[in-house]
């Protein structure tokens, strides 16, 4: 743990918030295609902890601001006074007679890297335009001028005005009945992050899956979402019997188009999820989960600084895998616990011991950074350690009061260290020490006594690779009972280094190359590109330009780039690039030099 640092300070905002916070926004947006901009104003009510402050500082990103004003109407002056490349821009506002809010009228930059525009060409239909953000982790302020911090918890309205036709969706309770006639209202009354914020807008229809659950989507994959997603219902009722009621009335999701950088986003009331999981069996469906349990760690208690992301990420990743036991039984939910620990071991094996802790120590670095396997899988692992030791029973009452004894709050690592001494080693100080909770926060790598998770399933897959290895025929192994976790190992188990012959003869025995399940997909590729099987570079290139989800799109690259496939790469990175969300493409343009 360094000195050097104060822990409770958010690095990655400009904003004043030990001295004013914004409480609620009041925002209207126009939305404008042609020209892809949005023009805005967004009212913001202000809350004065310091009662001497006389500025209020807000965070932007490629935002023009036209003009600012006090609750009265009267200009007040502003100034861009900072400016950093992670960071973005100061605005500085020079407050007048303690005003109760300002207004700001804006426009977005067509580049904001928190929104992306697609052409009717990039969307399933074809005919009508598509508009979708990504605020996490410091995107808010590219759309949006504001407190952009995970402190800065917010209420917002909203007005948005788009083409007639076209449905707008946001991080709100949303009206499936609402006519199309190009406006749109939304309220969001229970105080959320900045980085929750979100909006969509396309052609969009609407598909109900329960009594709180539905999802959105573009019309000619709506069937097919409803079919994949429709357990939701019933994962929300597992998990309010863990963690208690439900906290925002509504649970919705919208599938974006295949350019959407993640897999999913938490985003309450509305879920983005990626086209990618629609693997037409239901293998992929834990991402619901995962998004659905941030209702509770990450949108309800949230990280203070990015930082402190493992409290959101750790946790979720641990409440997921309990939903998912619940919901798909017991295999399902080792096997995932298994896959998720060999992409930890990955990540261990190839990052320097220092930053192999939970917090994020990204303090001088772009916050997405921060969101590496320490912060999901290690964090995790110390969560599912916490449960061995104190017993499911006891473990889930800690769980359930840390929620509520936190609800609605933002907290540091020191705070969630605090709040674990008083309750967890005081109740249980005979199975956990102090020593031991800081060893698995403040430690660099596994602590000593960690150990890996197994799964009996997984024993059919490790004899069908001996097998293999040892001369029996592809077409010999019994793979009809495997599920895709079981497919994941199997390719993940592999030797580093496998002759043309045997890749040849994997693929044309369960045609890898050509697999519609996205993660089997990329699996593969990877096996492929290492030992440059050439065949699978057409159906790669076109996976490339299709998908555009940063789990998949960094380590191919990557990958290519390790294995030599210079070439390769600038060829299908410059046709695909276009079609990547800003976010994504700001981070491979450091890494791929075209």
């Amino acid at each position: 743990m360094s000195n050097q640092w104060d822990n409770n300070r958010d690095y990655h905002s400009f904003a004043n918030v030990d001295e004013i916070r914004v409480k609620h926004l009041t925002l209207e947006l126009d939305v404008d295609f042609e020209a892809k901009r949005l023009a805005g104003v967004a009212e913001l009510a202000l809350d004065y902890i310091d009662t001497r402050c006389r500025h209020l500082w807000l965070d932007l990103r490629d935002l023009t601001i036209l003009s600012v004003e006090d609750d009265k109407g009267e200009s007040l002056d502003f100034c861009l006074d900072k400016q950093d490349p992670i960071l973005g821009e100061r605005l500085n506002i020079s407050l007048v007679n303690q005003t109760p809010s300002v207004k700001l009228h804006y426009q977005t930059s067509p580049n904001a890297q928190g929104l992306q525009w697609l052409t009717p060409e990039q969307t399933s239909g074809k005919s009508l335009p598509f508009l979708f953000s990504q605020s996490q982790p410091v995107n808010a302020r590219s759309w949006i001028p504001l407190q952009d911090s995970p402190k800065a918890r917010i209420t917002f309205e909203a007005n948005v005005k788009v083409p007639v036709g076209m449905r707008a969706v946001m991080s709100a309770m949303n009206d499936a009945t609402a006519s199309l006639d190009g406006e749109f209202f939304f309220s969001m009354e229970k105080p959320m992050p900045t980085h929750l914020l979100a909006i969509a807008v396309g052609d969009l229809a609407f598909g109900n899956i329960g009594q709180r659950t539905g999802v959105y989507a573009e019309p000619e994959i709506l069937a097919a979402a409803v079919k994949e997603f429709e357990d939701t219902e019933k994962m929300v009722e597992i998990a309010e019997s863990l963690l208690g009621p439900y906290p925002w009335g509504r649970y919705d999701m919208i599938v974006l188009p295949p350019s959407f950088p993640f897999g999913g986003m938490e985003n309450p009331r509305l879920a983005f999820i990626t086209p990618t999981l629609i693997a037409g069996d239901k293998s992929l469906v834990s991402t619901v989960a995962h998004e659905l349990a941030h209702s509770w760690t990450g949108n309800l208690v949230s990280n203070a600084t990015w930082r402190d992301l493992w409290l959101n990420e750790g946790f979720t990743t641990y409440f997921t895998n309990r939903i998912v036991e619940a919901v798909f039984g017991k295999e399902q939910a080792e096997l995932e616990v298994v896959l998720e620990y060999g992409r930890l071991k990955e990540e261990l094996a190839s990052t320097e011991l220092a930053k192999q802790n939970l917090p994020a120590n990204v303090q001088t670095q772009d916050p997405n950074e921060a969101f590496d396997r320490f912060t999901y899988d290690k964090a995790s692992m110390f969560v599912h350690d916490l449960e061995r030791r104190l017993g499911r029973e006891a473990f889930d009452k800690f769980l359930y009061t840390y929620v509520q004894h936190f609800a609605f709050e933002a907290i540091t690592t020191e705070t969630f260290i605090e709040y674990a001494k008083q309750t967890l080693i005081v109740e249980h100080g005979d199975k956990l020490s102090e020593a031991e909770l800081l060893e698995w926060v403040y430690g660099c790598g596994m602590p000593d006594w960690f150990t890996p998770p197994v799964s009996n399933s997984l024993d059919k897959v490790e004899a069908a690779i001996d097998s293999w290895l040892n001369g029996t025929q592809a077409s010999l192994l019994e793979t009809d009972s495997w599920r895709v976790h079981h497919w994941q190992y199997f390719l993940n188990s592999l030797p580093e280094a496998l002759s043309q012959e045997q890749l040849m003869e994997l693929d044309e025995c369960f045609n890898l190359t050509q697999s519609t399940n996205a993660e089997i997909a990329c699996d593969w590729f990877k096996v492929a590109i290492r030992n440059h099987y050439d065949p699978v570079l057409p159906a790669l290139s076109e996976y490339l330009i299709r998908i555009g989800r940063g789990k998949f799109v960094r380590p191919l690259y990557l990958e290519l780039q390790i294995a030599g496939y210079d070439q390769e790469v600038k060829q299908i990175y410059s046709q695909a690039r276009l079609g990547y969300h800003p976010s994504i493409v700001v981070q491979l343009d450091k890494s791929i030099c075209l």
